[in-house]
């Protein structure tokens, strides 16, 4: 597994931290059956309703559901799809449900009602400006080598989180795996800007031949040889 900011398994470094609904989700994925957001508690926003659903994590999504050590009244799946029938767009539980998939190496981990790419849909139909979703969604992608549905992911995701260096360092990341060493280098180098402090990123580029330091800080786009030509 790679560094946290590619393959996240841990949510708190989000704290810190598709295109659109419409077309990143097509008709396939209700057909798949994504099922209707009506619940009998919520559905809550869990970027503004954390208070309502303490009630909820309490019961369903205890540390040894989030750690998929143990269900806490059910399955590990069966509690974690309760939390997010509860909040569609819960961070946290959408990367518990993430890791269980690629535990198991199933799209819809015994216990669950949806596969992994139906709960990503309902959170994008719940709150569809939700950048960080797009993030976590992005990040399973990779983990599952869609590499460049990814890409797609990601790149929305810039437009809600565009100081986020998490975003730039997973897409730099899903450019590289497609061998698109432009891109990758762009999204790298806004990435370091913007804080990133991991290595990894910059080191596969070096090892690829096609690391180049920015000419100007701030300044992702233009680098400068050794011999003094500027690329951009």
């Amino acid at each position: 597994m790679r560094n946290a900011y590619h393959r996240v398994t841990d949510m708190r470094p989000f704290e810190r931290l598709l295109l659109t609904v419409i077309l990143a989700f097509p008709a396939v994925a209700i057909a798949q059956g994504c099922g209707s957001l009506a619940n009998s508690y919520g559905p809550f926003d869990y970027r503004t309703s954390k208070d309502r659903l303490e009630i909820v994590e309490g019961a369903h999504f205890t540390s040894d559901v989030e750690t998929l050590r143990a269900g806490a009244t059910s399955s590990v799946a069966g509690d974690i799809d309760y939390t997010l029938r509860a909040s569609p767009n819960h961070h946290r539980a959408l990367n518990a449900m993430v890791n269980l998939s690629v535990r198991v190496q199933k799209a819809k981990p015994p216990g669950a009602h949806y596969t992994v790419d139906c709960y990503f849909e309902r959170a994008f139909r719940f709150a569809p400006d939700d950048g960080l979703v797009r993030l976590i969604y992005g990040v399973y992608l990779s983990r599952i080598n869609r590499n460049r549905e990814a890409i797609k992911v990601f790149e929305d995701a810039k437009k809600y989180e565009a100081n986020n260096a998490n975003v730039y360092y997973n897409l730099g990341l899903a450019y590289l795996d497609v061998k698109d060493y432009p891109n990758a280098l762009e999204n790298a180098q806004t990435a370091y800007r913007l804080g990133a402090p991991l290595p990894g990123l910059r080191a596969r580029l070096k090892a690829a031949g096609q690391w180049r330091e920015p000419t100007q800080p701030g300044d992702e786009r233009r680098a400068t040889d050794a011999d003094g030509s500027v690329k951009r």
